[in-house]
């Protein structure tokens, strides 16, 4: 299943006016289409630049792209996709790919990605891109179904399934040059390009809050296995803040939980059941700490009075959960355009490299924090 995500296209413009530094509008047979040609002798360009400016390239300087697209409104100039696509043997079309999560509800798609699908809407339009999104599995050939289908020019990659599971597809595909930008954990032998958060930081943040509120017996939910090098980042630096801090870590606090409310619930039972003393609890996403506020209301535990919560992602929902939550944002608007840049650079021919983004605490009421006094206060960020 797809959905096609179109580009914004300009409305039609009043020929009245001069776009400054361009000649007046010569007089025109109105049988006379305006092509690039045009644009480019009344703009006072090269026809190459002209073409460069109404597909959003970089390399065009402001006051250029501001002329030229002055000049097309002018001249009700619109881009024929087609025709310029098939010069270019582009499709001016990027593939979003949702890979399924292991969850149980219809949806298999982490609230997170839906958070960054905006901005990268957003972030395709500004370039002059289309968006396709589609949802997948991983025995799908991808390639095979965009790029050498010619749906698309490139793929981003989105989705928490095992890493290991599809390591050797993004091998091939990388092997067959293909154009693909994969958000997740980045790793030193890892294939293609790789744009993620800075995990280890986001779990020290976490902890290092939790400690510096006094809470000591600090549970960690989340899978620490090598298939889920995120959320085991995100413990590493967990358990690495509560030594400099002084704190002993206890291997039993930790429970293994994938990034579902349901799953976030079962772990905080099974963690109760096992008789142990907390203080604290570090969820390795917000849907499992959502769901492990859920479990401490139904044994009777109060949040943040006996229990202090901390969630990672920064998805809306947390904001309207009762407390609301604490916790780790990723940024999906930066993590958004991070990807589509990336992804047109490759596209284009420009140097890539493997980005790690810095993640921030975003304080509200599950840790201890103040109750916010309106929307905007629930998002305030931790110094």
């Amino acid at each position: 299943m797809h959905i096609q995500v179109g580009a914004a296209q300009p409305g039609e413009a009043t020929r009245s006016g001069t776009s400054r530094g361009a000649e007046a509008l010569p007089a025109r047979d109105k049988r006379h289409k305006a092509n690039s040609l045009d644009i480019a002798h009344m703009a006072g360009v090269s026809q190459s630049t002209v073409s460069r400016a109404l597909r959003g390239d970089p390399m065009v300087s402001a006051s250029t792209r501001e002329r030229v697209l002055e000049v097309a409104r002018q001249l009700n100039y619109h881009v024929d996709k087609n025709a310029s696509s098939l010069r270019r043997k582009h499709t001016g079309t990027l593939a979003l790919l949702f890979f399924e999560d292991p969850t149980t509800d219809d949806s298999a798609i982490n609230p997170f990605f839906h958070s960054m699908l905006g901005s990268i809407i957003r972030a395709c339009s500004r370039q002059g891109y289309d968006l396709l999104v589609s949802f997948q599995d991983l025995l799908r050939d991808w390639l095979a179904d965009y790029e050498d289908s010619h749906k698309a020019d490139g793929i981003i990659l989105l989705g928490y399934g095992d890493y290991l599971a599809y390591r050797d597809r993004l091998e091939a595909l990388i092997a067959h040059g293909a154009h693909l930008v994969r958000w997740g954990q980045v790793l030193p032998d890892h294939p293609g390009v790789s744009i993620g958060c800075d995990n280890l930081a986001g779990g020290r943040l976490a902890a290092e809050h939790l400690v510096r509120l006094g809470r000591r017996r600090i549970a960690f939910i989340g899978e620490i296995a090598a298939s889920a090098p995120e959320m085991a980042d995100r413990y590493r630096g967990y358990h690495e803040a509560l030594l400099a801090s002084g704190v002993t870590p206890d291997p039993h606090l930790q429970v293994s939980a994938v990034s579902t409310e349901a799953s976030g619930h079962s772990a905080l039972r099974a963690l109760l059941e096992r008789g142990l003393q907390f203080d604290a609890v570090f969820a390795a996403s917000d849907l499992i700490a959502i769901g492990a506020l859920g479990a401490l209301t139904a044994a009777g535990r109060r949040v943040p009075e006996d229990v202090a919560v901390v969630g990672f992602d920064g998805i809306p929902m947390g904001a309207v959960t009762r407390p609301s939550l604490t916790t780790v944002s990723q940024g999906t608007k930066r993590a958004g355009e991070a990807l589509v840049e990336s992804l047109i650079n490759q596209i284009q021919g420009r140097p890539v490299e493997n980005r790690i983004l810095s993640p921030y605490l975003v304080v509200r009421e599950s840790c201890g924090g103040a109750a916010p006094a309106d929307a905007s206060a629930a998002a305030a960020i931790c110094p």
